[in-house]
């Protein structure tokens, strides 16, 4: 799987917000492998979106479709300065990936020193984490080759992330979280409070007839 991070500072909200789901209605189900985007906009007016392709390649040829570049002409506008891609190739989801139905996701960036480590220790199973944590649904990972990172943690409410993290993990579980959040630099949090999502159409295999 290949992740683009869309980020920007935003002066149009509902722009974007109508924007976005015109793509999605318009030109999501014929974009090449477009698995589907998480959205939303902090406090302070950060955008972000963490868009999802089955590869690089296909994320490439979405960008060349003229319509894309007629499309994203009229996106820029809503934001204020830059607006900045990060490319990941060395992307992943753990538990159940995430849901349309989250109430609440928490956009966490920074950087490993060991980026091998860390894509192990988030592969493996984590039957722990989701007994003690149920109010997470899922989320993604992207590792860029330099250690960053942009992880995506979906909730079902921020009620129940909040009470949830107030909760102390059992060892071993705690001690290893704590191993992981000792090597890590350079973190923010990006709290989105209303996010917004989008799903590629089920695409029905052709019948040969």
């Amino acid at each position: 799987m290949f992740i683009q991070i869309i980020q920007g500072r935003c002066r149009d909200t509902d722009g974007v917000h109508r924007l976005l789901d015109e793509w999605r209605d318009t030109m999501g189900g014929t974009a090449p492998g477009w698995l589907g985007g998480t959205y939303g906009i902090t406090d302070d007016g950060q955008f972000v979106g963490v868009v999802r392709f089955e590869s690089r390649e296909a994320a490439a040829r979405n960008s060349a479709r003229p319509e894309q570049g007629e499309w994203w002409s009229r996106m820029e506008q809503c934001f204020d300065g830059d607006v900045t891609f990060h490319d990941c190739d060395d992307a992943m989801v753990f538990l159940d990936g995430g849901s349309d139905e989250a109430g609440f996701v928490q956009v966490v960036q920074g950087r490993v020193g060991d980026p091998e480590r860390f894509r192990h220790f988030m592969g493996e199973p984590m039957d722990m984490l989701h007994e003690q944590r149920p109010e997470i649904i899922g989320g993604t990972i992207a590792i860029e080759p330099d250690g960053w990172f942009t992880e995506t943690v979906s909730f079902r409410s921020e009620d129940e992330a909040r009470t949830g993290e107030a909760r102390e993990m059992p060892e071993p579980m705690r001690g290893q979280w704590a191993e992981q959040m000792a090597a890590m630099r350079d973190v923010s949090y990006l709290d989105l409070h209303h996010p917004w999502f989008a799903s590629a159409p089920v695409r029905m295999p052709s019948s040969g007839r």
